[in-house]
């Protein structure tokens, strides 16, 4: 690629980082370390360089120093890994060969063999950041060029908290009790859980027809083009089922049938092969059964979207399974995907936390419903046969209180106040 035509582009590119207001994201990001940031598209991997980089301006760090390129720049379509010394030379150039530059280098997958560049430059001491949106630049290949000289930080939408400070409603709401704070959070949360939590959609007024052209052009498009998928019915009727089917175990054997039921001639392995391309681009991940044996964690898991405002985009009557993606995404937001199951044995848990004995419960409502309450709370008791000590939590859509079942205390949290709410104050209310 020609240098000039680059440096330019590198040049132009600084007005992304330098013009975009930043909400912070609480990320615990040191100084020292060489970043990897992985996640959906859209969800503010940029953002979170774009944080690094002015940290570094606050600390006088000259902006000379500072190299940032987005790969996504269609100006850079050509370029290859022999290219990407390049960057570094003209990094050199423009901060001077006694300061080493601070890189940061956006969706750098989109580079074959970007991984042997990185490491050589990690390796000469280079403080690096990396972004990318698809699993397989994670792959043991990968990791293993890598040799532990990055850590992978996955990068979500918007927490709650996140998200009120974007629409500029950053104070404490679980210490307010009065009507009209109350009503705000609510309003806030209402449109959190059915349009989502991309950061973009923060300051678009017609979120729907935004997150829909997103899904369209992005996810979708990122998919079949990325992967040279000719049928694209079957991706989409793939997506419809697994939303379909959100709360629920879903074997490939089960979705091949449903598929076909539907009309897409599918064999089980061309599902398996879809299905690993959603979850490579981070658009839906899996969580396994705690109680099922390997085999079975591997074949049955349950499937949800890395944001819930897309399962609105497929179903109609979608509250229930939105409130339970969104419990869901925040489950991973802190515990990690590792540390997240459901349970299944002779009894169906929603969500399981071994590290914290934590199990969840995910319903609109309990309180009035006594059918719903008796499911619910005997799920609880039948639990204890196998873990006599965990913590039960029931996560609602509005309703709160304190139940007992056998002797079993159970919470009852509306989802808005447990998202705002710290792990740390959970398990006490829990206890």
């Amino acid at each position: 690629m020609n240098r000039d035509t680059l440096k330019q582009i590198m040049v132009d590119q600084k007005d992304i980082y330098l013009n975009n207001p930043l909400i912070v994201r609480h990320y615990p990001l040191e100084e020292n370390v060489n970043y990897c940031f992985v996640g959906i598209r859209r969800t503010g991997k940029s953002y979170i360089m774009y944080q690094q980089i002015k940290t570094l301006l606050d600390k006088d760090i000259p902006l000379s120093q500072i190299v940032y390129v987005n790969f996504e720049d269609e100006r850079l379509l050509e370029m290859t890994s022999d290219d990407l010394n390049t960057i570094l030379e003209i990094g050199l150039e423009l901060s001077g060969i006694e300061h080493k530059p601070y890189l940061f280098l956006d969706e750098i997958q989109n580079i074959n063999g970007w991984e042997k560049f990185v490491r050589r430059i990690a390796d000469m001491k280079y403080k690096v950041s990396i972004t990318g949106s698809n699993s397989k630049m994670l792959s043991s290949e990968i990791a293993s060029t890598l040799g532990g000289r990055f850590v992978i930080m996955k990068i979500y939408p918007y927490s709650f908290a996140e998200y009120l400070i974007a629409n500029g409603k950053g104070k404490n709401y679980l210490d307010t009790v009065s009507t009209s704070d109350k009503a705000d959070v609510l309003a806030q949360y209402h449109e959190y859980v059915t349009f989502g939590a991309f950061p973009e959609l923060v300051e678009i007024k017609n979120k729907r027809t935004f997150l829909s052209s997103i899904y369209q052009t992005v996810y979708l498009g990122d998919i079949i083009t990325r992967n040279k998928i000719t049928n694209d019915f079957a991706i989409r009727l793939l997506l419809k089922k697994i939303a379909e089917s959100l709360t629920k175990p879903l074997s490939f054997t089960r979705l091949t049938n449903i598929a076909k039921s539907a009309g897409a001639s599918l064999g089980k392995q061309t599902v398996i092969n879809y299905v690993g391309y959603m979850t490579d681009s981070y658009l839906i991940f899996p969580l396994t059964n705690y109680a099922a044996k390997l085999v079975e964690k591997e074949t049955s898991p349950k499937y949800y979207f890395m944001d819930a405002g897309l399962v609105g985009l497929m179903l109609l009557d979608c509250k229930s399974a939105q409130l339970e993606n969104l419990v869901a995404i925040e489950l991973l937001r802190r515990y990690g995907q590792e540390n997240v199951f459901y349970f299944e044995n002779n009894v169906e848990i929603d969500f399981y936390v071994p590290a914290e004995k934590l199990a969840i419960q995910v319903c609109l409502q309990v309180l009035d419903d006594m059918d719903t309450r008796e499911r619910e709370t005997r799920a609880f008791a039948k639990l204890h046969n196998f873990i006599p000590d965990s913590k039960c939590l029931i996560i609602t859509n509005s309703e709160e209180s304190a139940l007992n079942c056998d002797g079993i205390s159970i919470s009852v949290i509306p989802a808005w106040k447990w998202l705002l709410d710290t792990p740390e104050r959970l398990q006490d209310s829990v206890k």
